[in-house]
């Protein structure tokens, strides 16, 4: 398999279609296994080719490699006809995914305030990225379920990511008192830096500093790459939590 560049599978979205098999024609998947997507043949994956991953219905295609801030458009590429880089035009991606990860917006006071103060920053800045060509979306997602925040390789509450990217290039923790009673035990959650301060709630410079440098950041910031280790502290989090409501799926109509 190529060391630099290659098509990875998120199966836990996959449709298996099988629009990336019949879209490459390098024999990248292995089409005896078809529809089911096989990456049999890793070194015949053109650099930085993303043809198969614009066609990708569900946005379960990413690449090894990846360090132009591609987005999985979801099937719904302009360019499809051309999408695959290594022939004709090259499908260029302007969209800014900013994700707000977080462990509680009901109680949490943490949570609440930065996703508040990151709510008005991407409303002011918005303008004038949709100006420069940018389509910026934003998703809150819940971190409700341990399975939930090992997907997506979560690390503390709370967390946020532009275009995968963590804004945060270290992580600081201290207790939070909020988390801790909704898991009836000692958790820590993070804290924000900013010149020479820490801030439990991220100052609003910070992070319109923060989202307009990743927007030209071709670095993959440390968390998303490499081996992940699910925190202890989140372990502790989660027990606490199901130990709480007599059961395992912490959702809002949990069954405890």
């Amino acid at each position: 398999m190529a060391k630099t560049w290659y098509p990875v599978i998120d199966d836990s979205i996959c449709s298996k279609c099988g629009a990336c098999i019949t879209k490459c024609t390098h024999g990248v998947y292995d089409a005896q296994k078809a529809p089911v997507p096989d990456v049999a043949n890793g070194n015949a994956c053109i650099d930085h080719c993303h043809g198969c991953g614009n066609l990708c219905p569900t946005g379960a295609l990413r690449y090894f490699g990846e360090d132009t801030g591609w987005i999985p458009p979801r099937g719904q590429s302009l360019h499809q006809e051309s999408a695959c880089s290594c022939g004709g035009s090259k499908a260029v991606s302007k969209t800014l995914l900013i994700e707000y990860l977080y462990l509680d917006l009901q109680t949490c006071e943490r949570c609440v305030g930065t996703e508040d103060v990151l709510q008005e920053v991407i409303t002011v800045l918005t303008p004038a990225l949709e100006l420069a060509g940018y389509s910026v979306k934003y998703k809150k997602i819940e971190m409700s379920t341990r399975e939930i925040a090992k997907k997506y390789r979560f690390l503390s509450s709370p967390t946020i990511r532009v275009n995968g990217h963590d804004i945060c290039a270290t992580m600081a923790e201290n207790n939070c008192g909020c988390c801790g009673e909704i898991s009836g035990t000692q958790v820590d959650c993070r804290v924000f830096k900013y010149n020479g301060e820490t801030f439990e709630i991220p100052p609003k410079e910070m992070l319109a500093e923060r989202i307009l440098a990743a927007v030209s950041s071709k670095k993959r910031r440390v968390y998303l790459s490499g081996n992940y280790t699910f925190p202890e502290n989140l372990k502790k989090f989660y027990d606490g939590k199901e130990s709480k409501t007599g059961c395992g799926c912490g959702g809002e109509n949990c069954c405890g």
